[in-house]
């Protein structure tokens, strides 16, 4: 019971996220543009932190076999199919409001598999015990937030008003409380649940953090000041990951 207590939490928690764009009526998108880059090298070193210091672990834990490895190449092959088939974006007829362009609606619908997905990772990862939960949700909090600001700019850039914007994604945020539920019913029935999940959650970070944020990193021309920021931001994202061992 209480592994479903914090899961429902956390995901709740994550869904707030996406909200984030509240942040746009106040703040002006240059001032967002120059906070972006560190939100995602701290973003970038969660994920990874949460992989190589609590996934890894609980894998090797539990027997790191080839079922194991290809269920966690599953999980970049998933992300990759939910990036590639469902972001779809085509069209020649100007962006307005009367004239949303269709890839911010496929947007709405690949964030919602998204989501799913980040839910079946946090229900699954407090199968295996609340501290794991707590370090995978803080980890999809951290990239959860450069990607809510991403998707709302999107949306935005579609010719969708601010405010339906606003409802949409948070709409959308509301699929991962549906991954939550599968999860933890998938492990009440199934008692190997939790093995295949892991490695699959780890498989997801490491394609979000290698293929989606580091290159937008490496957008810029490099520039001494600001890739040390990078790097240190970076390393400031693993440190919560390193301190929450000390809590397990």
């Amino acid at each position: 019971m209480l592994d479903w207590i914090f899961a429902l939490t956390s995901v709740l928690l994550v869904s707030a996220l996406s909200l984030i764009g509240i942040i746009f009526i106040w703040v002006t998108e240059a001032k967002l543009k120059k906070i972006f880059t560190y939100l995602v090298s701290f973003a970038v070193g969660g994920l990874l932190g949460d992989v190589f210091l609590h996934l890894m672990p609980e894998m090797i834990e539990t027997g790191f076999e080839t079922q194991t490895a290809l269920v966690l190449i599953g999980g970049i092959l998933v992300s990759f199919a939910v990036e590639r088939f469902l972001q779809w974006r085509h069209c020649h007829v100007p962006t307005s409001k009367e004239h949303p362009h269709s890839f911010a609606y496929m947007n709405l619908f690949g964030d919602s598999i998204h989501n799913l997905i980040d839910g079946l990772i946090i229900g699954g990862s407090y199968l295996v015990s609340i501290p794991l939960g707590v370090a995978t949700t803080i980890a999809i909090i951290f990239h959860e937030i450069p990607q809510e600001l991403g998707d709302f700019s999107v949306l935005i850039y579609g010719g969708i008003h601010k405010k339906k914007a606003l409802m949409f994604n948070f709409l959308t945020a509301l699929t991962a409380i549906a991954g939550v539920v599968i999860a933890l019913a998938l492990g009440s029935l199934v008692g190997n649940a939790t093995i295949l999940l892991v490695p699959f959650a780890a498989g997801n970070f490491i394609y979000i953090a290698g293929s989606d944020l580091i290159p937008e990193l490496r957008k810029d021309e490099p520039e001494p000041k600001k890739s040390a920021l990078q790097l240190i931001a970076l390393v400031l994202g693993i440190v919560p990951m390193v301190l929450l061992l000390m809590l397990e």
